[in-house]
């Protein structure tokens, strides 16, 4: 026989001595060592003291005395970030009809357990027909909140920031995943051929959908749908918004004078090829409120010949555009422009290297000292991106791809440059390296 006693069946059974998933465990008094949890969730995440990625404090590491700009704290209006790391929204391809999957959930959340500033969710369409690829994220419908809410719910949990950024790819929609080829994607694939919007009826290239030259009521109606995707921002609880106006999407097409041919008040002059983003950027700023807006710019088409001829006529689009569109952006209170460069001329000639398009950032911030500027493009090496930030060429640093070969750059780079920043609790033990010296 048992010398444990038998439990009693039935409602006089006794409670298990584990808690049940539906019933969590009871915190434990406040002077009681435990592994805290992080309040207000339906799950145990233990909780993170500093904040993962954060410099711990001077008192604890003698050699976090030391200045790096890299891992100061970065105050947007009511946002403040542990430290100046952004990781760049990255398309994925993975989306079901616009909705997030367990991919995402993996993608996202590995980036938050290890410490960025800030994680920008992967470009997601304010339309149906603005998604690049059919499987595309999207924030067109309110069937695509919960899974997106779950995931801001996890980063929070951890301690971390996350936005969006809003996009309609215009003239380089229904196209196919990278991976599969640069084709178009058929209504067999899933994709709308046939329905691709854009300022004017060029294609990107030969291989790409023929666009339909939008009319002025269905620019009124993507604004609507802007302002719409912009309050399911809210409802999920996004702490930041950024506007997608890069690349070769719908925005960017507009103020392109090689891919915006229209003859009425959205083309010609620069004045009209900017009313269209500047119109979605009013929309989006008074839905959002006084939450932190961010707005995604290529500074040049990376196009052959110059930005203007010498009689004043605009050719391509470029840096000097560029800063024009920056000044009216601040004025509508965007506070940060994200700089980024081409994607919308199909044999562009772009000089890749290490910090390609720091540059451009530049010399926005020269222009209007009191905006807030990131930079993005093969910022790969702290010490590279501690020496922009040192040298006021930018505000914040965007990593995009790297992130994806080094999912631990903030952690390596605190190593790198000589300071003690927090991992997560679980993956504490592996960075005894970084932590080593002054701790007291």
């Amino acid at each position: 026989m048992s010398s444990h006693p038998q439990r009693k069946q039935g409602a006089e059974s006794m409670p298990s001595a584990v808690p049940s998933a539906a019933q969590p465990s009871t915190p434990a008094a406040p002077d009681v060592q435990h592994n805290k949890r992080v309040p207000g969730l339906p799950y145990f995440l233990p909780k993170n003291e500093p904040l993962i990625g954060e410099k711990y404090p001077v008192e604890q590491y003698d050699k976090n005395k030391k200045q790096v700009h890299l891992f100061e704290k970065f105050k947007i209006r009511d946002l403040e970030l542990k430290n100046r790391v952004v990781v760049s929204p990255m398309c994925q391809y993975s989306s079901d009809n616009g909705h997030v999957t367990p991919w995402h959930h993996a993608h996202i959340g590995g980036f938050a357990m290890r410490g960025p500033g800030l994680i920008i969710m992967e470009a997601s369409a304010v339309s149906p027909e603005g998604r690049i690829t059919p499987e595309d994220n999207g924030i067109w419908d309110d069937s695509h909140i919960d899974g997106l809410k779950k995931i801001v719910e996890f980063v929070h949990g951890l301690g971390g920031k996350i936005g969006i950024q809003l996009a309609h790819a215009g003239r380089k929609s229904s196209t196919l995943a990278p991976w599969v080829g640069h084709k178009t994607a058929s209504v067999e694939a899933g994709g709308w051929p046939d329905n691709v919007l854009a300022p004017s009826a060029i294609p990107f290239d030969e291989n790409l959908p023929h666009p339909k030259e939008m009319t002025e009521q269905q620019i009124q109606e993507q604004l609507g749908k802007w302002e719409a995707a912009v309050q399911r921002c809210k409802t999920i609880g996004f702490d930041m918004i950024e506007i997608h106006g890069a690349h070769g999407y719908l925005i960017h097409n507009f103020v392109s004078p090689l891919s915006n041919k229209r003859t009425d008040q959205y083309g010609g002059s620069l004045e009209n090829r900017l009313r269209f983003p500047l119109e979605v950027t009013e929309r989006v700023k008074k839905a959002w409120g006084d939450r932190p807006l961010w707005y995604r710019v290529s500074a040049t088409d990376w196009a052959e010949g110059p930005e203007q001829a010498s009689n004043g006529e605009w050719k391509q689009w470029g840096i000097e555009q560029t800063k024009i569109l920056a000044k009216k952006l601040q004025d509508l209170g965007v506070d940060l422009l994200d700089v980024s460069t081409g994607g919308n001329w199909a044999t562009q000639q772009i000089p890749v290297g290490p910090g390609y398009q720091v540059p451009f950032a530049k010399e926005i911030k020269k222009a209007l000292p009191n905006l807030l500027v990131g930079s993005v493009g093969l910022i790969t090496d702290a010490n590279q991106a501690e020496t922009l930030l040192r040298n006021g060429d930018a505000d914040v640093v965007l990593l995009a791809r790297e992130f994806l070969r080094n999912s631990d750059w903030v952690l390596k780079a605190a190593q790198e440059l000589g300071v003690a920043v927090k991992p997560a609790n679980e993956y504490e033990r592996a960075w005894t390296r970084m932590l080593q010296g002054n701790s007291n």
